[in-house]
């Protein structure tokens, strides 16, 4: 690992924590739970199972602005950073992307309002749209890295592909959060609708961060991964 990081496994948890709390995201991805005293990241990480090395390659990758990588490719467990995506995942599509419509729903009255409607309208289609990318990766990219890790390299399918087409989900918020402020429907409840906003904005660096290890860890990885397997395949 990079000397330079800046956070290590012999820092307490809750430092990292203190420091920069949107890691508790992080820290819940991987699978481990609050509750954990003055341990370090190392004995937190051992308790629960998890690859300290690929917690820490992802907290100091977003610690760093996603700016720089510590640490080799090799040091990366591709299973650990699997669990990871997928948690990701069940956040935005079981909690995050729900609580917000509820949010919506009862800040504007879609029955009365032609604005409030398209709104509602305009993030059911948006919710749809992050579904359907993170099926892709479930059913196709995932699948496709299950059976690299097994020594198998499928023939019909390569991890540049996903890379080219990777769309930044998170960019598209940007209209909803426009109609939002501008045409805001008059009657709505605006510490409701202020609150809806602001976890529409923490959605979106929540989505552009999440795309940003899959680009910039998760496929880098895997492409290691791959080539390793068709160099022994030949």
């Amino acid at each position: 690992m990079d000397n330079l990081q800046k956070y290590k496994s012999t820092d307490k948890m809750i430092d990292l924590i203190s420091d920069n709390y949107s890691l508790l995201q992080v820290m819940s991805r991987f699978g481990l739970s609050l509750g954990f005293g003055d341990k370090t990241v190392k004995e937190v990480c051992e308790l629960n199972g998890v690859d300290c090395r690929t917690f820490l390659i992802v907290v100091n990758f977003m610690a760093e602005g996603f700016s720089r990588l510590d640490g080799d490719k090799d040091d990366i467990s591709i299973p650990a950073l699997i669990d990871y995506l997928r948690q990701a995942h069940i956040y935005f599509l079981d909690f995050s992307l729900p609580a917000i419509r509820r949010k919506l729903i009862e800040a504007i009255d879609c029955s009365q309002d032609d604005v409030a409607f398209l709104i509602l309208k305009f993030f059911d289609e948006y919710t749809r749209e992050v579904r359907k990318h993170m099926d892709y990766e479930e059913k196709t990219v995932f699948k496709y890295v299950d059976s690299l890790i097994k020594g198998v390299a499928p023939k019909n399918y390569q991890i540049s592909t996903f890379s080219k087409h990777h769309d930044q989900v998170g960019e598209k918020l940007t209209e909803l959060k426009n109609i939002i402020i501008k045409y805001c429907p008059a009657k709505a409840n605006e510490n409701l609708l202020n609150a809806a906003l602001f976890d529409i904005y923490a959605c979106e660096a929540g989505l552009e961060s999440h795309c940003k290890v899959e680009d910039y860890i998760f496929v880098p990885a895997i492409l290691n991964l791959e080539r390793r397997i068709r160099e022994n395949e030949k």
